[in-house]
C-alpha cells in the first residue's frame, strides 16, 4: 500500500512539475524555491566551515560591506529579479587576490573574491559581473543542473524523506568542489543577457558585464581561462551576447564614473 502510494506522489509530482513553470517561465520539475533555499543554506554552512575558503568577516570591514550590499541591492531593487523577495540575497568577499572568481549558490548567497574585485578598474564591471551571478540564483540554475544530473527519482526520494542525507551530501559536494556550480553556455549566456537587463534599471552601464572579459582580452589573458571562463563561452563572443542584448534594449551603456569604487578597493586587506 505504501509503495503504491508513493509510486502515486511520484507521477503526480511529474505530472504538475512537467505542467508548471516558476516565476521565470522554466519549467521546474521537483524542485521548490523551499527546496533552493535549504540547499543554498547547507552550501552556506558548508562553505563557513571550510577552512580553503578565507571568507572576509563583516565585523572590522563594515566599510567594504556598505558599498558591496548597496550595489547588490540596487540590482535586486531593479524590478527584474523575480525572486527578490523570496531569497536571502546575501553577498561575501572571498579574501584571495589571486582568484578572479565569482559564484552564486541557489537562494542567493554570492561570493566575490578580492582578486576579482581589485582586478576590475570600474564599478559598472563588477556590478555586471555580480548581475551575472544574481540571475544564475534567480533563474535556479544549479536546481535545474541537478535535476539532470542525479535524476527524478533521487530528487524525489529527498522529497519523501527517503534519502535525508542526500541533500546535505550535494551541498558538500557543491561548496568543496566549484564544478558543482558551472553552468552550460545556454545557461551563461542567459545570465549574461539577464544581466543586462538588471543593470538597465540602474546608474550603471547595462553591458557592465562585457568589461571584465573586455579587460582579460585586453591584457593578453582571454585564452588562459580564468576559473570564472572555465566552462564559459568566449569571451569574445560574450562580449558581442551582451553588446546584442543592450542594443535590443536601447539601455545607457555610459559608466556611472561612481567615485566610491576606488575607496571600495583600498578598504580591503
Amino acid at each position: 500500500m505504501m509503495k503504491s502510494l508513493k509510486l502515486g506522489f511520484m507521477a503526480i509530482a511529474m505530472s504538475i512539475g512537467i505542467a508548471g513553470c516558476d516565476k521565470n517561465d522554466n519549467t521546474v520539475l521537483l524542485f521548490s524555491v523551499n527546496d533552493d533555499i535549504a540547499l543554498g543554506k547547507q552550501v552556506r554552512d558548508e562553505i563557513a566551515s571550510d577552512p580553503t575558503y578565507k571568507l572576509l568577516p563583516r565585523t572590522g570591514n563594515e566599510a567594504a560591506y556598505s558599498y558591496l550590499d548597496a550595489m547588490v541591492n540596487e540590482i535586486l531593487n531593479s524590478g527584474e529579479v523575480a525572486y527578490r523577495d523570496e531569497f536571502e540575497w546575501d553577498v561575501t568577499i572571498v579574501e584571495d587576490d589571486a582568484v578572479l572568481n565569482a559564484f552564486a549558490t541557489p537562494g542567493g548567497y554570492i561570493y566575490v573574491y578580492t582578486g576579482l574585485i581589485k582586478y576590475l578598474q570600474e564599478a559598472d564591471a563588477l556590478a555586471g559581473v555580480l548581475g551575472h551571478e544574481v540571475a544564475h540564483s534567480d533563474l535556479r540554475h544549479t536546481s535545474r543542473n541537478l535535476q539532470k544530473q542525479y535524476g527524478v527519482s533521487v530528487l524525489l526520494s529527498i522529497l519523501l524523506g527517503e534519502n535525508s542525507s542526500q541533500l546535505e551530501q550535494i551541498a558538500g559536494q557543491l561548496a568543496g568542489n566549484l564544478a558543482g556550480l558551472q553552468f552550460s553556455r545556454a545557461y551563461e549566456t542567459e545570465s549574461d543577457e539577464r544581466s543586462v537587463e538588471y543593470l538597465a534599471q540602474t546608474e550603471y552601464a547595462c553591458d557592465g558585464a562585457k568589461i571584465f572579459f573586455q579587460e582579460l582580452e585586453n591584457s593578453g589573458q582571454g585564452g588562459t581561462t580564468p576559473e570564472f571562463l572555465s566552462t564559459h563561452p568566449n569571451p569574445v563572443n560574450r562580449i558581442e551576447n551582451i553588446e546584442e542584448k543592450a542594443d535590443e534594449l536601447g539601455c545607457d551603456t555610459s559608466l556611472s564614473m561612481d567615485s566610491g569604487y576606488v575607496a571600495f578597493q583600498n578598504a580591503l586587506p
